[in-house]
């Protein structure tokens, strides 16, 4: 592997850790300032709604992926 090559992996490893560990900081920060929190019926359904709706969206879209690779439709647009 070159030298540039490998110092670019470096320095991108070095930046996604530091994302990481600052998105956690922030995370924790916001979890303890908020304090106790109460939510309704209305704000557990909307919630429920939207993480069955993301994971259907997420899931659909990974079926379309392998569907179309095993069925060799990517070979022809490439």
């Amino acid at each position: 592997m070159p030298k540039s090559q490998s110092v670019g992996s470096i320095l991108l490893v070095v930046v996604l850790v530091t994302l990481l560990v600052l998105s956690i900081a922030v995370g924790a920060v916001m979890w303890t300032d908020l304090g106790p929190v109460e939510m309704s019926a209305h704000g557990i359904t909307a919630m429920t709604f939207g993480i069955v709706a993301s994971l259907g969206v997420g899931i659909g879209l990974m079926l379309l992926v392998f569907y179309s690779s095993r069925r060799g439709y990517d070979d022809r647009a490439g």
